[in-house]
């Protein structure tokens, strides 16, 4: 059994817990983690219907049929052409499945006309969100899952550390040549695109943090915010370093550096199993809150990383949801001094059964490597 059917099984069960009937999936990341199947959406019907019991059934446009049958698991593959009517296919189907009424859950990001056109073949349905059943499963990750967030934070890891050693021939160049620079490294180091629009802020525009870049150019002794992942095997890295490539950084720049770095250290010292999202976040903004610069972190503490680079669990404030082995998570305090520059520092965290295992092992310090002679 594949780790897609495995899941797909594992979703079955929740779906009898909570008494709906069906999952409706289309294109989405909720898709790949039951088939293995990925796709951007489009205006044609591509649907995956996983009944309480049985087996699924794959309805897809005829271009897809040989492409969805030799890359998953489903036997059930049903395709319509482009001059048939999808809807009747679709009736089909559900009848097929049994779902003449009963909750069915439909995914989350799924657009209007595909929700309204199952609406019309299913009058006497009442309708959820597949999260209701595929977040409490997508929020632990499985042992392949964990194998590509790994592989995926080593990308990170050696490209961050190739990027520093540019040094003093990073100045000069502007913001958007360096995240250009930083998406041709990820690719030639092995990843499979970016998990994001790599994030490049120097000087006063590290103080926005989610500056992405623009045409300011780095100067000596500017800090610079480097926030950038890759994808492998359709899992992300997300990583944060700041740096400051040539010349000397502002005052309080080594002391602010300082202080999220000890932040950051103290919210990991506390990821374990067991620990409250919450707890992990209050670790972080003590120290920062401690050294006075309270008010200059302005956002949580991390989130939850797997198929999205954003998901649940969120570390944030108040948040009592207790973390658990396999659980992956961004810690990534900050402080920004709006007009001169920020810090932040960002590895992914693993929840094992005893603490905590980083995945990024990449120099958090501030300084460059001296260029060779």
């Amino acid at each position: 059994m594949t780790p897609f059917e495995r899941r797909a099984r594992a979703c079955q069960e929740r779906l009898d817990a909570r008494d709906a009937a069906a999952v409706v999936l289309f294109p989405s990341r909720n898709l790949y983690y039951l088939t293995g199947f990925s796709e951007t959406p489009g205006e044609r019907h591509l649907l995956f219907v996983l009944p309480r019991s049985g087996d699924p059934v794959f309805l897809v446009p005829e271009l897809y049929g040989e492409q969805v049958r030799e890359g998953t698991w489903v036997a059930d593959v049903r395709t319509w052409a482009d001059d048939d009517d999808p809807l009747v296919h679709l009736e089909r189907v559900v009848a097929d499945c049994d779902l003449p009424g009963g909750r069915v859950l439909l995914d989350d990001t799924m657009w209007a006309r595909f929700t309204q056109d199952l609406r019309r073949v299913l009058p006497d349905a009442s309708f959820g969100l597949a999260s209701e059943a595929l977040a409490p499963l997508r929020i632990r990750k499985d042992e392949a899952e964990v194998d590509a967030l790994r592989r995926a934070g080593a990308t990170a890891d050696r490209v961050v550390e190739e990027v520093r050693a540019l040094g003093p021939d990073a100045v000069g160049l502007t913001e958007a040549e360096l995240a250009r620079e930083i998406e041709r490294r990820l690719a030639d180091a092995g990843g499979e695109g970016v998990s994001f629009e790599p994030l490049v802020g120097s000087g006063p525009n590290g103080a926005k943090p989610h500056h992405a870049h623009s045409d300011r150019t780095i100067e000596a002794g500017d800090p610079v915010v480097l926030d950038f992942g890759t994808l492998v095997a359709e899992y992300p890295s997300d990583q944060t370093r700041t740096v400051v490539f040539d010349g000397e950084p502002p005052e309080r720049f080594v002391e602010v550096h300082d202080v999220v770095r000890e932040a950051q250290e103290a919210a990991v010292r506390t990821v374990a199993p067991g620990v409250t999202a919450g707890a992990v976040d209050a670790a972080a903004r003590g120290v920062i809150e401690d050294a006075g610069y309270g008010e200059r972190f302005v956002h949580r503490t991390g989130h939850g990383v797997g198929l999205d680079v954003h998901e649940e669990p969120y570390l944030v404030a108040g948040n009592e949801r207790e973390l658990e082995p396999g659980m992956v998570v961004s810690v990534e305090p900050g402080i920004y001094l709006p007009g001169e520059f920020g810090v932040r520092i960002e590895d992914l965290v693993l929840v094992t059964d005893d603490g905590a295992e980083r995945l990024n092992d990449a120099d958090r310090g501030w300084r460059c490597p001296a260029p060779s002679a």
